[in-house]
Formats: structure tokens, sequence, C-alpha cells
């Protein structure tokens, strides 16, 4: 479960760089923090940006919004490309730092951030908003409490159906991506997974671009194991046609069946199948979370904990660094080189 929240005396001044889809919902989700400079590399988006917040300004230039000494927090929401970059630069600056998953394009580019924010003094958190879905916290307090008995596997979906011009879009140029959908949503799968089982001693899977007319993956296939021998089986897809969201964890006393994200993915929904001494059909519990998505409010809020309290983030640099190398080793094994 999420840690508990208390409140905060002072309202800390937040940067946000990168002014798009991402950028409006970190926004909308500051609690009582305040956002004091929005950076875009256009000036109409961060402009619209900062529209929707009294007294803030919109630049172009992040190292602007980075230095400027009422910003306390750097929420980084820009492409694949700038995300470590900015990260360094923000770390640098003594800024507490929220980047948007997968934090880079590559784990290389992560390399002495960690250090860099531990010298300075500040903390850098991932944005890894899905373990904070209501269902995905119902389920970590299921599966912590016991109730599922020792865990043995667990098997994901994540996909959407993409549209057109889909691989002409940013997404599409290795360059500014990093890869394809296995870098794009795969991150979300590999971190719930190692959320809920571990570290993966094991990895093996395939990318493979089947439909899309672009140089990366439009699929992702992966066979995770740990050193305890426990499995998961993940599939990232941007053939899917229909949004789906789909997470399953088996132990030997019962089964949770996750569907959902709210919005296009459909309702989230979870539900608990309990194995009986008798076997036979299990006992059956349901729950469905029908209202808004609160993943963003809710991390960011326990995010504020964490540099109020001076604890090192639930999702943090290492999380991202490990899913990076199981995604970078998947695409090696495939025949892609998107760091050449």
């Amino acid at each position: 479960m999420g840690r508990q929240v208390s409140g905060t005396a002072s309202a800390p001044g937040v940067a946000i760089i990168g002014c798009g889809l991402i950028g409006h919902k970190r926004a909308k989700a500051l609690g009582n923090a305040r956002l004091v400079v929005c950076a875009d590399i256009a000036q109409d988006r961060a402009d619209r940006l900062a529209a929707t917040a009294p007294g803030c300004r919109a630049v172009t230039d992040w190292q602007q919004a980075v230095a400027n000494p009422e910003v306390s927090i750097v929420m980084i929401a820009t492409l694949h490309d700038t995300l470590a970059e900015i990260a360094h630069g923000a770390v640098a600056a003594g800024k507490n730092v929220l980047i948007e998953k997968p934090a880079a394009r590559n784990a290389a580019e992560l390399a002495g951030l960690a250090e860099a924010a531990a010298a300075k003094g500040c903390l850098v958190r991932v944005g890894f908003n899905h373990r904070y879905h209501r269902a995905l916290q119902k389920a970590y307090q299921l599966v912590t409490s016991g109730e599922l008995g020792p865990l043995m596997f667990l098997r994901a979906r994540y996909g959407h159906g993409g549209r057109v011009g889909y691989d002409r879009e940013w997404r599409s140029d290795p360059k500014k991506s990093g890869g394809g959908e296995l870098i794009d949503q795969g991150p979300h799968l590999v971190d719930l997974a190692r959320w809920f089982l571990g570290d993966f001693a094991e990895v093996d899977g395939f990318a493979a671009t089947y439909y899309w007319d672009m140089p990366v993956d439009d699929n992702g296939f992966l066979l995770l194991k740990t050193v305890e021998r426990k499995v998961a089986f993940l599939h990232a897809s941007c053939t899917e046609w229909k949004n789906t969201f789909s997470f399953e964890i088996y132990g030997r006393d019962g089964k949770i069946d996750i569907n959902g994200l709210g919005g296009s993915y459909g309702a989230e929904r979870l539900t608990f199948y309990k194995m009986l001494p008798e076997m036979g059909p299990p006992e059956t519990t349901s729950w469905e979370y029908p209202m808004a998505d609160n993943s963003w409010d809710v991390e960011f809020a326990e995010f504020l904990e964490d540099i109020r309290l001076k604890r090192q983030p639930a999702a943090g640099i290492r999380d991202a660094v490990e899913a990076l190398h199981i995604i970078e080793k998947i695409y090696r094994m495939s025949g892609y080189d998107h760091n050449a």
C-alpha cells in the first residue's frame, strides 16, 4: 500500500518541464504544492500550462526553470531523449526530482545520478504511477497480508491500438524514444512485476515489429524469473486494437485478477479468488473502482512526504535502472540496437 501522508505547512515550489499531456496531469495533482514555472521547447505549450496556475511563468529553457530559486521540486515530463539530461541538471542544482518513466533511453544515461543526488541531499522519484492505482494498491495489500499465500507467478498484458500516423510520431524514432512499445508501456509492467515478485535473475523474451512501419518494436514479450523461481509473463503491445490492461497474480492459496485502468482501458476492477480447503469453485470477492484515476495525486503526495521525512522514494532510480536493463537485454536479443 502507499505510505501514509500527512499535511505539510509550507507550499513547495514546483517546475514542470515538458508541458504536454503528462505535464498537464502532473499540474492537476500538485496537492498543496504550487506551480512556479513551466518549461517547454514550444512557447505556446508552456503558456497554456502556465495559465492554469496564478503567477506561474512560462519559459522555453529548462535550465532557466531549474535555476529558479523558488523551485524546490522539478517534474520532468519530456521526450525520452532529454529525461536523464534534465534530471542530472536538476540534481546538480540541488532540486528534488520526479522524472517520468522510463527515466532515460537506456540505463547508462542514469549513471551517477543516484550518487549526485545523495551528495546534494536531494531525492529522485521515478514516475511509476501505476503502483498507485486503486486496484494495484488493493492487490498489494492482499499480497503483503498473506491472503494469497506464497506467490508463484504473475501474468500481465498492457497495450493500445495505436492511431493513424502512429508510425511517424516521436515514439517511432529510436533516437528520441530509445525503442518502441517495450520502452513505452513495458516499463510499467516490469516495475509492477518487480514490486510484487522482487528482482529478476533471469531474463528472456523477444521484441518484434509486426504491423507498424517503423524501426522500433510494436510488441514485446518477456519471461522473467527470480532466484526463487517466481515467474513473470509480460506482454506489451501497440497492436492490441482495443486498449487493454490485465494483471494476474497467482499464489498457492488464491489468485488476483485486475482489469482496466479507467478511461479507454475500462473501469478498474479487482477480483480475488480464494482457494478453499476442499478446492472446487473458489470464494470470489470483487472490487470495482469506477471513479476518476487518482494515482497521480497519491504518488505526488507520497513524494512530498518523502521530502519532508528525508526518506528514499519507494520508486526510485534503481527501479528505473533495473527495468531498463531488462528492456535493453530483450532489445539486444531481438536484434534492435537503439544505442548505436
